[in-house]
This record gives C-alpha cells, structure tokens and sequence, in this order.
C-alpha cells in the first residue's frame, strides 16, 4: 500500500505524539436504564487489575444492587464531592483528587451527569477530558437517549416524554477510543427491574423494544462510516457487503413519485439508506411542468427522509456509463428505476439499459418497478402477511392440533448469543448467565462447551455440571460430540450449548448441532446458546463479498427467529484483533495468520455492522409481531415472490436473497426451476437437489416445471408466476454477450416487456470483496 510508505507531515508527527500523552476513553453504551452498564463498567475495571493496571472508581452513580457491591469488592475508590438539590443527592467526580493520585484508569458511571453550579466545568464530559489530557484512561457509561439529538427522537418512538435533563452532545461518541453496545433484551430488563418497571412508561415492553433497535442502528451507522473511511483509504470502490445504499433513478414525469415511494419502502424494509438521482441533459432546458415534477420529487424525498441529487448529462444515450459511475462512487448496492419504454427492435439496437449497467458494475442489483398505474393504482409494501379470517373460538381442537399446542407450551425457552466474530465474549456471557441462574436456584448444566484454551472463560464454569461428551468411531479415532440423549435423560431446567452452527460427526443421529438444540427445546428444556453473524444462512452470501471466505457451517434463519431472545455481544474490532495479540482467542502460533486474514480489520468493522444490523432488524420484527399499532402505511395485497433458478452455481444465492426479501415483507416465496433438456446429468441432479434443500431448508417452496425446449421456458415461467399471483420476481443477470441475446434472445429482457405488472430484482454477478 502507498499509504504505509508516505513520509508523515510535522502535523501529523506532532499529532501522534500527542496522542501518546492522552489517556484512552471508552463508553459503555446501553438503550436504557437496567441494561447493566455499571455491572460492565465495574467488571472490566476487575478484569484489568487482575492484569496488573492501576484501576480507581471515580462514580459508581446509584450502583446499590447487591451484585454491582460485589464487583466493588477490591476496587479502590476516590470519594465524589456530594451536594443536594431538591433533597436529592448528588456526586460529581473530585478531579483535583484524581488527578493527584494519577491512576491508570478511572471507572466513571454517568457521563451524561451535570455538575453543581459552582463547579469548575458544567458537566461530567468536560471533568473526563480533563483526565484525559492528564494521561488518565477513563471508562465510562451512558444511554442513547442521552445523547443530543436521540433523547427527540426517543420521545417520538416511544411516544412518552423521556425524564431525562442532562445530555452529552450527539457527536460524543466520536471522542472515544472505544465504544461497546450493551444489548440486552427487554425481557432481561423487565426481569431486573421487576416491580420498578411497571412505574414508567419508558419500561413498557414495547419501548424497551424501541430503544433497543435505536441503539443497536445508531451504532452501526456510526461503524458504516468508519467501514467506508477504511475502504476509501485503502483503494476499495463499490459496495462492502454489511449494508444496503438504495438509489432511485428518476425523470421529472408522473411515475417520479411512485418510484421514489417504492425505493423508500425498499430501503426501510432492508434498512438501507436512500438516495434520489436524476440525470437532465445540460443542453434540455426544462420545461414548466418538468419543473413542477421536480418540485415535488424534491419535497417528497425530504419528506421521506431521502437525499435528492440532480446529475448533468452531456449525451442522453450516456446515461446508463454515468449512471453506472454515481452509483460505483457512492457504493450504491441496489439501483431501482422504471419500466424501459423502448420497444424490442429499439433494445436490439441500442442495447438495454439494464444490461448495460449490470454489465459494467460490481455487486449492484437492478430492481424494475412494475407499472401497475393503469391496472392496479399504486400499491406499498404491506407490513403484515394477510391471512385467512380469524378462527371460531368455539370450534373444537383436532387432536393433531391439540398436541401442537401443547407441545409449544412444553416447549423450553430458547436464547441465543450473536456475536460478529471468534472471541467477543458469547461462550464468557453465556457461562455468566448460567452461573447467576444456578446461583437463583435453577438447575443449569453446561451441555457442550468450547473454551478454545481461553483462561478467563474456563473460570466462569465455576460449579456448574458438565454432561460427559458422547464418543463416537469415526475413521480409526474417536471424536467427542455433545450427548442430547444424556441431557435428556438428565431433564435440567437449562443446558448451556456452545457454537451453534456446529457441523456433528458422520454417524452421528443428528447432521448439525442446531437439530440436537430443537430436540432439547422439544423435551421442555430451556437452552442458552452461541453463535457468531456468519453462520447465519441466508448471509453467506455477504460474508463471502467481505471475507472472500465461503462459511460451510450455516444455521437457518428460522432457529434465530424463533428464539425467545437474541441478545448481540458487541466488541469494538480494535479491541479484539488486541485480544487476539494478546492470545485470548487462538494460541499464540495461529496469531499472525488471523489477524492477516478473517481478522483484518475491515472485515471486522463489516462483519461488527452486519451484526449490529441484522440483530435490529430481528427486533424491528419482534416488535411489529408482537404488537400491530405502529404500521408502515398502507397495504392491499399479500406478496408473492417468484425467484427464478437454473443450475448455474449462482442460484443458491439467488435463493438466499428471495428469502430474505420474503421474510422482510411477510411474503410467501416460491422458488422455480424449469428443466429444458433430458437427461440430467449426475453434476446437475446434485446441484438441482441442493437447490431444493436450502429452499426447504430456509421455508419456501420449491418447484421444477418441464419445458419442450429452451425457448419455452420464459413462457413456463410467466404461466406460472401469473398462476400464483406473483408481485415481484427474483433472477440473476444473464452470462449471456449481447450479440448471443440478438440471436437466442435474453429471458431478463423478456420479462421486463411481459411482465410489466411485476416488480423484477435482476441479481448482478457478485465478487468477493476482502478487507
């Protein structure tokens, strides 16, 4: 890189320097009240005088709890100066003291806390950088609704006036070394709270559910900016693969404000950014009612909180290149655009503008809105599938019926740890959780454990039971895999089973470890788990784009969305590939190798977003199901999604992504496979099979249709889809040159012309992208 070798400049050697006199400042950042701040604070303040650091607390805020006292045990403290104020005490950090006595590091709990009125500095803030300009590293804790700008929007989400009179600015976040989201479920809050809970409206179940994803998507854009410095400093153009950046294409006519609509329900199902471009040629001056379009494409992308950019063009038949190049520049992962109105022999011609930008761009998809104007009227994305009406409550249960509800009332509770990487901390919280439950009176047994030689997490075992492992034969050794049957047998309240996603030994009764959680779950036992972002299935795809590394070792998306609670453990990427130097995660001699590969630091800060986003949209959905009032807008119709396969090795990713829509919208999905010549040929038996198992495997339904010869397949297709009510169609970019299409003719651009009254998503071609 030629970054590494450029000569720094005096300002920036001065800068360095200075930074080696600052103390470092890490916040603990949690959705609310109860989240458990102080107890992280006052545990990495024990964690780091068990290494030898000179730790001090200078506020433990209202830490009465009698687990926080414990984790006071053995810390030293520096007494706060207390005053009152409407009867009501309050203490603000002695930083004279501090300072005097020159620690390594200061726990400071409340840094959103205002200071008396005659105190040197207004606000806590302000005594932390003190203590940072005196080379003193500060840990410290705060709400998101504490900050500036989020406390607003807080109140607005959750509909309640937050009683909160201190703020730290909004761009406080920015000062740390360090920031740590500490998501906790509601349900865990609601628990630690108890009585408490019930006397504020902030702690209604569904609020907590808000602050939570407020936080949780706070964070990651925050890290989103953070990818793209990194990606831009090292040379990396197009996008990154953790997140979605929709641009809507628009012309300043009557269907501007449809496409701008759809894009914007686009983004907000798949949590992306949106941005709203049009390309005028300079030479064309507008007319009156280009100008009253603009107008209002302009208002309305305002309105719904999109960014409007207007592109000069300097020839219109250049539109698809600069297209291609604003999109490229501002990492754009879908481009949604309009119907094309040029009739076939014009596309033959001139070439198809879906074509062209598909052709030129990296990683972007193309989604055509239907033109339903004259058919249907326009239509949104609905928030809710549409089912049939409300069964009579007076109707008898069938006895296979009855059994499915009791089973689902026997059925244990399922929890599961998501972290965005080996070594976060999922197996150390899910050992922590057991031991506090076994300490509760619950009896808890660890079922499979992988401590990877990890010291800190060996100690958290503790005395909790360990099931013996199962010994099975497999090719002259004896391997160890976890014994469900023992377990079983056992009939704990809960086992702690590690490393979801593990793939058991050949002969074993069943493949994946998740099977061995459902027959637990099954049996009336409560399981905790663990896994990490990129075993989730139908991510394999991004994470491939962002490691280059293909994850074998998949767990469908049902198992996490059925689980009773998802709960991240989240861990700056600085402070892990640091956990990694110091071998807390691998041993010593698989070190470098690590840290060069799957822990560069890129692929952390993607993988660090994807897991934060994707653990928001899993609350998003709690909410929306566990509760009805908030809609998204109007709906009229159930959708209906259609992906369309062959046997060309990109199909499972298609699958993937027709999932993942389907599952944003409440959709039913169907995926299609027409087969155009006989016999197949052993290779394709093979990938036909696997198609149809991940299609079941992720919940849709997979079909194979015949067709007389490859020309026949499009109108098998069409039949099919208009059969099934399709309103969006899922296919991959054509491998097909433009002069092969002249002659045998281009699916994609069929469809565009016959089905107009669909929504199409043409998948690009997708390279993976390391960091």
């Amino acid at each position: 890189m030629v970054e590494q070798f450029r000569r720094k400049s005096p300002e920036e050697i001065l800068k360095s320097i200075s930074r080696m006199h600052r103390g470092r400042l890490k916040i603990i950042l949690g959705a609310v009240s109860g989240s458990g701040k102080t107890y992280h604070l006052f545990m990495d303040g024990q964690g780091l005088k068990k290494r030898g650091i000179d730790v001090v607390i200078g506020s433990t805020g209202d830490a009465t709890h009698s687990k926080l006292a414990q984790k006071l045990e053995g810390l030293e403290r520096i007494p706060p100066i207390t005053w009152y104020t409407r009867g009501e005490a309050r203490h603000d950090l002695d930083v004279a003291a501090i300072v005097d006595r020159d620690p390594e590091v200061v726990l400071v709990d409340g840094l959103a806390h205002r200071n008396r009125p005659d105190a040197p500095l207004p606000t806590r803030l302000d005594d932390v950088q003190v203590l940072l300009n005196h080379n003193i590293s500060v840990i410290t804790t705060v709400n998101i609704y504490e900050l500036a700008g989020m406390k607003e929007l807080a109140e607005r989400l959750t509909k309640t006036e937050v009683k909160i009179e201190q703020c730290v600015p909004e761009d406080t976040l920015s000062l740390a070394d360090e920031v740590k989201l500490l998501d906790v479920t509601p349900e865990a809050i609601l628990k630690r709270l108890q009585e408490d809970a019930g006397n504020h409206p902030l702690f209604r179940r569904d609020n907590l559910h808000v602050l939570r994803e407020l936080a949780l998507r706070f964070v990651a854009t925050g890290v989103n900016e953070d990818l793209e410095e990194y990606r831009e400093k090292h040379g990396m153009v197009g996008a990154s693969g953790a997140t979605e950046r929709i641009m809507v294409s628009v012309q300043y006519h009557g269907n501007g404000s449809i496409l701008v609509r759809r894009g914007q329900q686009v983004a907000k199902r798949l949590g992306g950014e949106l941005l709203v471009v049009c390309f005028h040629p300079t030479s064309k001056k507008r007319t009156k009612e280009e100008a009253t379009f603009r107008r209002a494409i302009v208002k309305l992308v305002d309105k719904v909180g999109g960014t409007f950019e207007e592109q000069p063009l300097q020839r219109e038949k250049d539109v698809a290149n600069e297209l291609v190049a604003y999109a490229m520049e501002k990492n754009v992962t879908r481009i949604v655009m309009g119907q094309s109105k040029r009739t076939r022999w014009e596309e033959i011609w001139y070439g198809s503008i879906v074509h062209k930008i598909l052709r030129q761009t990296k990683n972007i998809d193309i989604f055509i809105v239907a033109d339903r104007s004259e058919r249907d009227g326009e239509r949104v994305i609905p928030t809710k599938r549409l089912g049939a009406s409300p069964p009579n409550p007076y109707r008898r249960l069938s006895e296979e019926e009855m059994e499915q509800e009791i089973g689902k009332i026997r059925r244990g509770t399922l929890k599961v740890y998501v972290g965005a990487a080996p070594g976060v901390g999922k197996t150390y919280t899910m050992l922590r959780e057991g031991n506090e439950l076994a300490q509760n009176g619950i009896d808890v047994v660890v079922g499979l454990l992988e401590t990877h030689g990890r010291k800190e997490t060996s100690e958290q075992v503790s005395g909790l039971t360990l099931i013996p492992r199962k010994r099975i034969p497999y090719k002259n050794v004896t391997l160890e895999e976890m014994d469900t049957d023992e377990i079983i047998r056992r009939n704990p309240e809960v086992v702690l089973v590690d490393e979801l996603a593990h793939t058991n030994v050949p002969g074993s009764k069943y493949e994946k470890r998740y099977q061995d959680v459902e027959k637990i779950l099954s049996a009336g036992i409560s399981v905790i788990s663990t896994m990490n972002i990129q075993h989730l299935e139908s991510l394999n795809d991004s994470v491939e784009q962002i490691t280059g590394i293909r994850v074998r070792e998949t767990v469908p998306d049902h198992i996490l969305h059925q689980a009773d609670e998802v709960e991240l453990i989240d861990i700056s990427p600085k402070a892990l590939r640091q956990r990694m130097r110091e071998g807390n995660i691998y041993a010593m001699e698989k070190v470098e190798q690590s840290l060069a590969n799957f822990f560069k630091t890129g692929n952390l800060i993607a993988l660090r977003e994807l897991a934060l986003r994707e653990v928001a949209d899993d609350v998003d959905e709690r909410l929306e199901a566990w509760e009805r009032r908030t809609l998204r807008g109007p709906w009229r119709q159930q959708e209906v999604i259609f992906v369309c396969v062959n046997l060309r090795a990109d199909s499972e990713r298609l699958i993937r992504r027709g999932f993942r829509i389907a599952y944003r919208l409440k959709a039913s999905w169907h995926v299609a496979y027409v087969q155009d010549h006989e016999p197949l040929t052993e290779e394709e038996r093979t990938q036909l099979e696997r198609l149809r198992t991940l299609t079941e495997r992720l919940g849709g339904r997979f079909e194979q249709y015949k067709a007389a010869k490859r020309r026949k397949v499009f109108t098998k297709l069409v039949q099919h889809m208009d059969e099934k009510g399709t309103t969006q169609v899922v296919m991959g970019q054509s491998a097909r040159t433009r002069w092969k299409e002249i002659r045998e003719g281009s699916v994609i651009q069929r469809l565009l012309r016959e089905v107009r009254h669909m929504d199409v998503l043409v998948v690009a071609d997708h390279t993976p992208d390391t960091m």
